[in-house]
C-alpha cells in the first residue's frame, strides 16, 4: 500500500483540498440554515422541501454542458467564477435577513441558482484533480479528497447550528460567506490550468461525442448507472433519519444528530481506506462491496428500534458512501480519455439532479407504509441491482 496522504504532498493539491473543505463546510452550514429558516418562515415542510431540492433540476440539466466548459476552459477559473457566485447570493441572502426582507422565495429562487453554479463546478473540481497529481497518485487524491468531503459533513452542521441557535440565522450566513472566502482564496493558488485546444465544434456535438463513448465503453456505463443508482436509493435516506428516530427509536434531533455523525465517521474510514489502495488496485470487486454493503446496512436499519445499533449501522451505511465518494469517481477518471474527462463528470454530476425522484417517492412510501417499511425495500432494490449490474468485466477491472 501506498502512504495514505502521499498525494498531499503536492502543495497545489492542498491548496485545492482546503479550498474544497472551506467550501463544503460553507455549504453544510448553508443546508442547515437555509432549511431551518424557510421552517421558520413558514412552519411548512413542503416549503422546506421545495428549498431543499431546489438545487436537483439545474443540476441535471445544466451538468453535461459544465462538462462541455470543462473540456474547453481552465477549470480553475470555472471553479472561481462559480465559488464567486455562490459568495454573491449568500451575501445578497444575509442582507435580505438582516433588511427583514427576507421570503420563502427568496430561498427557493437561490438554492435553484446554486444548483446552477455547482453544475459547473463539479466536473470542473473532479476533473481538475487529473491535472495536478500524477497518474500514480490519482485514485490517492480523489480519495482523500472525499475524506476532507467527509470530515468537514461531520464538523460543519454542528457549527452551523451553535451559531444559528445562539446568533441567528444573519449571522450564520455571513460565516457562510467567510467560509466561501477562504475556499477563493485558497483556488486563486493553484497554478493555470493545463492550455486545451481550442474547439469550434458546437455543444451537442461534443456532447453527442462523448455519448458515443459512454455507449461503447461498458465500464464507464456500469460506473455512471452505479452512481445513479446509489444516489436514488442511499442519499434519501439521510432526509428520513428524523422521522425514522421518532417512529422507531422514540427519539429527536439529538438522536438524528448521532446516526449523521456516525454516517460521516464511517465515510471518513472508507475513503481513508481507499486512499491506502495502490494506484494499479483493481477497484471495481471494491465499488460493488461497498454498494452491498449501503443497501445491507440500510435494510437492517428498518429492522431496528434500538439506538446504538442504528448508529452502528449508520456508520457502516457511510463506510458503503465512500464507493460513491472516492473510488466511483476515480475510476471513471481513470477510464476516460482527458480530453472527454470534464464531460463524463457532467454525467455523473447529473446523478444529483435525480435525488427527488428518489426522496419523494421514499417519503410517500415512508407516509403511508411506515419508514421502516421504505428503508428495508430501499436497501433490498439496492442490493438488487448492484447484484444485476456486477457483470464480469466489471468485478475484474
Amino acid at each position: 500500500m501506498i502512504n495514505t496522504f502521499d498525494s498531499l504532498r503536492n502543495k497545489h493539491f492542498r491548496y485545492l483540498v482546503f479550498g474544497m473543505i472551506s467550501m463544503i463546510g460553507g455549504m453544510n452550514i448553508q443546508m442547515l440554515a437555509r432549511a431551518q429558516l424557510g421552517w421558520d418562515l413558514t412552519g411548512s415542510s413542503l416549503a422546506v422541501t421545495l428549498v431543499g431540492v431546489g438545487f436537483a433540476p439545474p443540476m441535471l440539466l445544466f451538468s453535461i454542458y459544465g462538462g462541455v466548459i470543462s473540456d474547453r476552459f481552465d477549470n480553475k477559473n470555472i471553479i472561481q467564477v462559480g465559488q464567486l457566485g455562490v459568495i454573491a447570493i449568500c451575501i445578497f441572502i444575509a442582507i435580505s435577513i438582516f433588511t427583514e426582507t427576507i421570503t420563502i422565495y427568496h430561498l427557493i429562487i437561490v438554492s435553484f441558482f446554486q444548483g446552477t453554479f455547482w453544475a459547473f463546478m463539479m466536473p470542473a473540481r473532479q476533473s481538475i484533480i487529473a491535472e495536478l497529481v500524477d497518474d500514480n497518485q490519482l485514485n490517492n487524491a480523489i480519495a482523500l479528497n472525499a475524506a476532507g468531503m467527509s470530515l468537514t459533513t461531520m464538523i460543519s452542521p454542528a457549527i452551523g447550528g451553535i451559531v444559528y441557535h445562539f446568533l441567528g440565522p444573519g449571522m450564520t450566513y455571513l460565516l457562510i460567506v467567510v467560509f466561501c472566502i477562504v475556499a477563493s482564496i485558497s483556488t486563486s493558488m493553484l497554478p493555470k490550468g493545463e492550455k486545451k485546444s481550442p474547439k469550434s465544434s458546437k455543444a451537442l456535438n461534443e456532447i453527442k461525442d462523448v455519448i458515443n463513448l459512454l455507449y461503447k465503453n461498458s465500464i464507464l456505463k456500469f460506473l455512471l448507472l452505479f452512481t445513479l443508482v446509489t444516489t436514488l436509493l442511499s442519499m434519501p435516506i439521510r432526509t428520513l433519519l428524523a422521522p425514522y428516530s421518532s417512529e422507531l427509536l422514540s427519539g429527536g434531533a439529538l438522536e438524528v444528530g448521532l446516526m449523521l455523525a456516525s454516517i460521516g465517521a464511517g465515510a471518513l474510514f472508507g475513503t481513508l481506506f481507499s486512499a491506502s489502495l495502490p494506484q494499479s488496485t483493481k477497484k471495481g470487486k471494491y465499488i460493488i462491496a461497498t454498494s452491498l454493503i449501503s443497501g445491507s446496512a440500510i435494510m437492517i436499519l428498518g429492522f431496528s428500534s434500538i439506538l446504538i445499533i442504528s448508529i452502528l449501522l449508520c456508520f457502516f451505511l457511510g463506510v458503503g458512501d465512500a464507493g460513491r465518494r472516492s473510488l466511483n469517481p476515480s475510476m471513471i477518471i481513470e477510464k476516460t480519455p482527458p480530453e472527454f474527462r470534464g464531460r463524463v463528470m457532467g454525467f455523473y454530476a447529473m446523478s444529483f439532479g435525480f435525488i427527488p425522484l428518489g426522496a419523494i417517492p421514499m417519503g410517500i412510501i415512508s407516509d403511508v407504509y411506515g419508514v421502516d417499511f421504505s428503508f428495508v425495500i430501499s436497501g433490498v432494490i439496492l442490493i438488487l441491482l448492484t447484484l444485476i449490474l456486477s457483470t464480469k468485466s466489471v468485478r475484474s477491472s
